[in-house]
């Protein structure tokens, strides 16, 4: 065997986002030759993925033993999934630690819109990444600065299908995976159901919160964008659990200690699925605390509009923050998040932060920027082919690392005294 076809990487995917990235990009690394596994844990997984796999049927408990034994029988030198707080995805993390295995985390990009994260062992409250401002500072000297960059496409009726064809395959495939539960909150029939909801009332939703932004014209406000509470940041990387919970203590905060004559504007996640009424629970939270005429609630709109005419933004750690910040706009982050570093966010109690919102430091932001930029983010996106096909030529720039010829082959013999 030739030392071209020993270094060759050998890439382990395992789930992806709803849609065809993971295709495309274990198709685009088999055409540079690197060998590429898959591991499918449900239906869905199987109808999204066109090449070579296997199917994993067993339990949760005896998964870490499967995987670790699929690492070392193939020699896999890398392994590639999204979000690294599920629980599958959480122990093949570990066992791939355990065996010296490269693992990429992909994720919803930090900085939004137009990037995704890819950040090697794990993202968001498992990044390596410092929180120390003059670090970023020192790291961004050597950088170039942020180029210009034309929006990616994004078409949120293709996200919607991907999604609930996604959820409807998982559902009608049970029988063939009866052990695999899902790392979301609510079953696949219920997940698909809200998408189809969510699809059909999308043109309500614009309108009516086109009514509300109407209201708020002119008027001091600051903006609380809701999360997923299926979303591992905040059943994971927050101390609320739900966001539910998070919700009730920013409106409690805000009734106790905002100026009288701001209003608190809940926008809800473009993505929520779930048959959840904000609506009502926002509405009953602002009826509870007195403050019906100063609490809004809007399920549509443009979410970089709502931000830059806010007085600040409170967020548990959506990137939601990083938009925000990109304009200047204050931020308070009430949970883990990578951006959440002194002379960005706001350091103090949210209490204080309703009366002295402090926008981030311009330097240390663009330090920050510069440095995700260079290190964990891939421009492009899930929701449409240009955007996929940019997110694929970005990141086989970075999975593929021609430069550790010498570490990948030391890699490969380990793994095969291992298997012996």
């Amino acid at each position: 065997m030739k030392l071209h076809e020993i270094a060759k990487q050998r890439f382990l995917l395992l789930q992806g986002p709803p849609g065809p990235f993971f295709d495309r990009l274990g198709a685009a690394l088999r055409d540079l030759g690197h060998a590429v596994h898959r591991i499918n844990l449900n239906a869905g997984d199987v109808a999204s993925w066109n090449g070579p796999s296997i199917d994993y049927r067993g339990t949760a408990e005896r998964w870490p033993s499967f995987v670790d034994d699929y690492l070392v029988q193939h020699m896999i030198t890398d392994v590639i999934l999204f979000g690294d707080c599920r629980p599958l995805h959480n122990a093949a993390r570990g066992m791939a630690r355990l065996r010296g295995v490269r693992v990429h985390v992909f994720e919803e990009g930090y900085i939004r819109p137009d990037w995704a994260t890819l950040e090697l062992d794990g993202v968001n409250g498992h990044s390596s990444l410092p929180r120390d401002p003059k670090w970023y500072l020192d790291a961004a000297r050597t950088l170039p600065p942020l180029a210009n960059r034309p929006t990616v496409p994004s078409k949120f009726r293709r996200r919607a299908h991907e999604a609930t064809s996604y959820y409807a395959r998982t559902s009608i495939g049970k029988w063939r995976f009866p052990h695999y539960k899902s790392h979301r909150d609510r079953s696949a029939p219920a997940e698909a159901l809200g998408w189809l909801k969510q699809f059909a009332l999308r043109k309500l939703h614009e309108d009516q919160a086109e009514t509300v932004l109407a209201e708020l014209e002119g008027k001091r406000y600051f903006a609380l964008p809701l999360q997923l509470s299926s979303d591992h940041q905040i059943r994971v990387h927050s101390l609320f659990g739900t966001m539910q919970a998070g919700a009730s203590y920013v409106i409690e905060s805000f009734a106790r200690s905002a100026p009288l004559d701001t209003l608190l504007l809940v926008k809800e996640h473009p993505l929520d699925s779930s048959l959840f009424s904000w609506r009502r629970f926002i509405r009953r939270e602002a009826r509870r605390l007195n403050i019906s005429d100063r609490v809004l609630f809007a399920k549509g709109g443009n979410i970089g509009d709502i931000v830059e005419k806010s007085l600040g933004v409170v967020t548990v750690n959506s990137t939601t923050g990083t938009l925000a910040l990109a304009g200047g706009i204050p931020v308070i982050a009430l949970g883990q998040a990578v951006y959440n570093i002194p002379g960005i966010t706001f350091q103090g109690p949210l209490d204080a932060f309703w009366s002295d919102p402090t926008p981030p430091d311009p330097r240390i932001w663009d330090a920050f920027s510069r440095v995700l930029q260079a290190r964990c983010l891939v421009y492009g996106g899930f929701a449409s082919d240009d955007g996929i096909e940019m997110l694929v030529q970005g990141s086989i720039a970075r999975l593929v690392e021609a430069s550790k010829i010498i570490d990948i082959t030391r890699h490969l013999n380990g793994m095969a005294q291992a298997a012996e």
